[in-house]
């Protein structure tokens, strides 16, 4: 490398688990591309560490990302780490999310984090070396009632991972997953904002069934204290400063309550202790 800083990229990085990222990374003297929408955020990290590159991108606008490709593509040092950490949810009943709000939850969350890896594999390629850290959750092994959509993005995140770790090992790449369980970030408030329009134009024979997962899921959170960003950018930092980093990192409340449980029992079972969790197992409408 010739004493130069390897280069990250980190999207999603103004808040939460990217931003923490970011420091992590700058501390342990990566020079770091910052990606977001939200710049003054990400220029405020670039005041205080040094090395940290901002670069505005709206990852659910394919102009915007294809640009950031061409800058990666264009760039005289390939990225060594990208961490695909950009992502938000969505929620209601299938039948009333709008195929629009889809499409853009899976521009964000699954189509952008591939053709930025796409981008960023020919310079890892070319050198033999790279780290590419994908942030699943542990709705990427099961859904949540109201959350399919979402659930399906990490779903494909999963299998994207699991391929693609196969294809450039070959070529001394790693690809991790990371599990977050529930982080307290501004995630929840990012979804619930992006649901409330959704909820107020809701089928009214669907109101039995939002209050009783509410009310289930409510008991849960109440008996949990939710860990910071940091648990997570700890995971990654550690993946991407490992010689043999593991396939997947899980961590965080609501692992051992409905992850484990998954891997554990077969899908009649699991479908039955899910119902009972979230409440829905004995209600008729």
């Amino acid at each position: 490398m010739g004493g130069l800083k390897p280069t990250a990229l980190v999207t999603g990085a103004s808040s939460g688990i990217g931003r923490e990222t970011v420091i992590r990374l700058a501390k342990r003297g990566y020079r770091v591309i910052g990606v977001a929408r939200r710049m003054d955020r990400v220029a405020e990290l670039s005041s205080h560490f040094e090395g940290v590159i901002p670069k505005k991108a709206d990852l659910s606008r394919p102009d915007e990302v294809e640009a950031l490709c061409k800058y990666i593509l264009e760039r005289s040092q390939p990225v060594t780490a990208l961490v695909n950490n950009a992502g938000y949810s969505i929620r209601g009943a299938l039948e009333n999310v709008p195929l629009h709000g889809i499409k853009r939850l899976f521009e964000v969350n699954l189509f952008s984090l591939i053709r930025i890896t796409q981008a960023c594999l020919a310079g890892m390629r070319k050198q033999r070396f790279g780290t590419i850290v994908n942030l699943s959750s542990i709705a990427g092994k099961f859904a949540f009632p109201m959350s399919g959509v979402y659930a399906a993005t990490k779903h494909a995140v999963e299998a994207i991972s699991d391929a693609l770790r196969a294809e450039v090992r070959p070529f001394g790449i790693r690809v991790v997953i990371i599990r977050p369980g529930a982080i307290a970030t501004e995630f929840n408030e990012v979804a619930n904002r992006m649901t409330s329009n959704l909820i107020q134009h809701t089928a009214k024979d669907y109101e039995p069934v939002q209050q009783s997962l509410g009310a289930a899921m409510g008991r849960i959170f109440s008996e949990l204290t939710l860990p910071g960003p940091g648990l997570i950018a700890d995971l990654i930092e550690q993946a991407v400063l490992s010689q043999a980093p593991k396939a997947v990192y899980t961590a965080g409340p609501l692992v051992e309550e409905f992850l484990k449980p998954r891997f554990e029992m077969d899908d009649e079972t699991y479908d039955k202790y899910m119902l009972q969790k979230t409440g829905l197992a004995r209600l008729r409408l």
